[in-house]
């Protein structure tokens, strides 16, 4: 890996960098200009992993990233907690949008064309209204506290605008925060 620029020792070793997070140890590798591929156009990137090994010398966690920003290390730890944040984020969508009630599964079959890709689009415009719902309306945040998951909201929805007319989502808000907030009578 020698000559891939900074991010090498004089030895052409990859860098390392340890510290301990929580009781398991990281090790920071990193390598700087890395080509995605052999030729002499290939895109230049900037590597590294993280490794945090248990006291037992077994691995826990291993994972790699790219980044165009050019990594040492000082700014190794916070790129890797970033890394880490957007996987995580990345993961817990898309978990969201397949166990949560929105069905979304790979599609490739449907439709001759565009169907595919017009109904994942669909998905993806309701879960954002949802979580702008979410964030943006303390009724719809009130409602949804008082049920046990996503599912159960979207179902309590859906038995209600079979059954009954509603004028408007405020309107439906309201009629379910009154059925939350009226005493048992049973």
């Amino acid at each position: 890996m020698k000559g891939y620029g900074c991010g090498v020792t004089h030895d052409g070793e990859i860098k390392i960098a340890s510290n301990y997070i929580g009781r398991c140890l990281g090790t920071y590798r990193y390598l700087n200009e890395v080509p995605l591929r052999d030729s002499n156009d290939a895109l230049l990137v900037n590597w590294c992993e993280l490794i945090t090994t248990r006291e037992d010398g077994s691995v826990q966690y291993r994972n790699a990233w790219a980044s165009s920003h050019r990594i040492d290390g000082h700014n190794v730890e916070l790129l890797v907690k970033a890394g880490r944040a957007r996987w995580k984020i990345e993961n817990e969508g898309n978990n969201t949008l397949k166990t949560k009630g929105y069905h979304f599964e790979h599609n490739f079959g449907h439709g001759k064309q565009h169907l595919a890709n017009l109904l994942a689009t669909m998905i993806l415009l309701a879960f954002l209204m949802h979580t702008c719902f979410d964030w943006l309306d303390e009724r719809c945040r009130a409602v949804r506290s008082t049920l046990p998951s996503r599912p159960t909201f979207f179902e309590h929805v859906r038995t209600l605008l079979y059954d009954l007319p509603f004028d408007s989502w405020d309107h439906l808000l309201s009629f379910m925060l009154r059925k939350v907030d009226a005493p048992d009578t049973g």
